[in-house]
């Protein structure tokens, strides 16, 4: 494995990381594309008594949470709601975060108050180990959940996030430095152009779905987000490293994540090891790489995700 093939996959990554936190935020006037054909079952909407993110509730069965990623939808669910909260399998719980796609954002920060009323949401709904999907930030979300309440989830299924998304190009970073290059980003992204920003921002988007019906839909879901919410979002994933906290979890994890977005910049093996050594903390984690799908894998490679989900969850 060449150190060049490493650093520019790490390159690589925490800039699309960096433009994707940009290319969301912008409120541009773009429409959300029509449902999916797949549309999920109709949902019970929970009042709205936690403001730091709305559930809609479908199914019944065995508790599962799904958190979305950075200024997206519960909707980018419906499709693995269809597949898992009929048949009284589970009964999903399906979170839109303040300030995300539409909702309402809050005045506290974002990340720490969706971990404290989430907890708060479990335990009032006497949920019993729930099961833990999240997509990108909602995967290091869920990430920090478990480590911070070890005894309270069961099993976690972490959807292309990584503990340390800062860390990618340097594992040896100091929080300090850690903290400094959020700030720097943040600055950035309140700073950037508007023109440029929605020049590149299509071509961010569809580095990351395939399908252009797909693409608009992300871009509509970021039209829609509070920016300064998306910025402080992604300023506190930038800054916070969890690789050392994830070795506190005690839920059985599996980790999907995706390469080939990246196939011109490095291998698959160059990718997969930066996974593997994030994750190495993670007692008893299963890492697999997707060969066909981007980002919203649950988009590109809707089987593949569910086959490995099943056979996770069995």
């Amino acid at each position: 494995m060449k150190p060049t093939f490493i650093n520019r996959s790490f390159a690589t990554i925490a800039s699309i990381a960096n433009l994707v936190a940009i290319a969301a935020s912008l409120s541009l006037s773009i429409a959300s594309a029509a449902p999916s054909a797949n549309a999920a079952p109709t949902p019970s909407i929970v009042p709205s008594v936690y403001p730091s993110f709305k559930v809609n509730v479908i199914g019944n069965g065995q508790p599962m949470i799904l958190i979305p990623g950075l200024a997206s939808s519960g909707q980018v669910w419906d499709s693995t709601v269809k597949q898992f909260c009929g048949r009284d399998r589970y009964e999903c719980h399906v979170l839109t975060l303040a300030g995300f796609a539409g909702v309402a954002p809050i005045a506290t920060p974002l990340l720490p108050t969706v971990v404290t009323q989430l907890v708060e949401y479990i335990d009032t709904k006497k949920l019993k180990r729930p099961i833990m999907i999240g997509h990108s930030l909602g995967g290091f979300l869920a990430l920090r959940m478990a480590a911070d309440y070890p005894d309270k989830f069961g099993r976690l299924i972490i959807i292309d996030s990584l503990p340390a998304l800062g860390a990618v190009q340097m594992p040896d970073i100091t929080p300090e430095q850690l903290k400094s290059m959020a700030d720097r980003m943040l600055a950035s992204m309140k700073n950037q152009d508007k023109a440029l920003a929605a020049e590149g921002q299509k071509k961010t988007i569809a580095s990351m779905v395939t399908k252009p019906e797909d693409v608009e839909r992300v871009l509509g879901w970021g039209s829609k987000s509070d920016p300064n919410t998306v910025f402080s979002a992604m300023h506190d994933l930038i800054a916070t490293d969890l690789r050392q906290d994830i070795a506190r979890i005690k839920s059985p994890t599996l980790v999907l994540g995706t390469w080939i977005a990246y196939k011109d910049y490095a291998p698959r093996s160059a990718i997969e090891a930066t996974y593997k050594s994030q994750y190495q903390k993670l007692n008893g984690v299963v890492i697999e790489m997707a060969d066909n799908a981007r980002h919203f894998i649950m988009y590109d490679d809707p089987k593949w995700m569910f086959e490995r989900m099943e056979n996770f969850l069995k």
